[in-house]
């Protein structure tokens, strides 16, 4: 089956079940209504250090807080995520905490899940056709700009930047490169030269995208990758092609691997994202939202820019993650 229509035939099975789950009690989920809470997780992809920095926040949280958590990995398969939904939905889970994997009809299953009265919490990745009860995520615009005005500024404001893209249309990347352009407005002679988009946010792409844009622009000064996964590949990328001078490599995320190559010099700066915060904030706006209460409709949480010179900042987030 191909993957439109897999996705299609999927979104019709989807439909069909959430209005035949419409009929859930209301009151099941209610403290000692006789059913524990349970909040299932829809992951795009838990290979992703970033969204396992969540899994484990989430149901941290939901433990302490006395609920279940079901958690799906979509690999990064909006197909499979919309089946594994379906499941939620079919299981009568109390709220959906929904990470999308793609921006391709990211929206269906937010209403789906609503027409069977379960509320959706999205997380790093909103869908705007359907946003859900609440979006939760870092104020991407404003940490990417935070990060290009130190790029700036470590440039004096001079040479040639190459772009690796997240996945094209999804929050993150949108917000991301709207912010870093923002930032580069100030500075006309810091130019972009080159873009390339991922579909996986993965070190492997991002390794051979700046393969491909050091052969096209040997010059360039900058690398950005819009995940700290990219910017790892540019930074190989650019070892290998051993490049002079060394070009500043920046990253975005401040997972694991980000923090640490950030440590130990290998890339220069990225932004570290408050996911355990993030996860907290799920777990508690679902059952807020279980127990009637209202929710902001965003919840944006500030970023840290974390460079090479402050190691002993580093070392504080590998000890325990923000």
């Amino acid at each position: 089956m191909k993957p439109r229509t897999a996705i299609a035939f999927s979104l019709a099975a989807l439909t069909t079940i959430s209005l035949t789950a419409c009929n859930r009690g209301s009151d099941s989920d209610a403290p000692g209504g006789g059913k524990k809470i349970t909040i299932g997780l829809a992951v795009a992809n838990l290979q992703a250090d970033f969204f396992n920095q969540i899994k484990q926040s989430v149901t941290a949280e939901a433990a302490a807080k006395g609920a279940e958590v079901v958690v799906s990995d979509a690999g990064g398969d909006s197909a499979r995520q919309v089946s594994q939904i379906q499941d939620f939905i079919s299981r009568q889970v109390s709220a959906i905490i929904y990470i999308p994997a793609g921006a391709t009809a990211a929206g269906v299953p937010v209403k789906a899940a609503e027409r069977a009265d379960i509320p959706v919490i999205n997380v790093d990745r909103n869908a705007p056709d359907a946003p859900g009860k609440t979006f939760i995520a870092t104020d991407s615009v404003a940490a990417a700009k935070e990060l290009g005005d130190w790029a700036i500024k470590q440039t004096n404001g001079k040479g040639n930047v190459g772009i690796i893209q997240g996945q094209i249309g999804t929050t993150p990347q949108v917000d991301r490169e709207k912010g870093f352009r923002q930032a580069l407005e100030a500075a006309p002679d810091l130019k972009i030269v080159a873009e390339q988009p991922t579909d996986d946010w993965s070190q492997e792409k991002g390794f051979a995208n700046a393969q491909d844009m050091i052969q096209a622009h040997p010059d360039i000064t900058v690398f950005w990758g819009q995940a700290d996964a990219m910017a790892l590949g540019a930074a190989q990328a650019a070892a290998n092609a051993n490049m002079k001078p060394k070009p500043l490599v920046l990253g975005f995320d401040g997972d694991m691997a980000g923090i640490q190559a950030v440590h130990d010099g290998k890339i220069n700066a990225t932004m570290v994202q408050q996911t355990q915060l993030m996860g907290r904030l799920a777990v508690t706006s679902a059952l807020d939202i279980i127990n009637g209460k209202t929710v902001p409709a965003q919840q944006l949480q500030t970023a840290t820019l974390l460079t090479d010179k402050d190691k002993a900042k580093a070392e504080e987030f590998l000890a325990k993650h923000p």
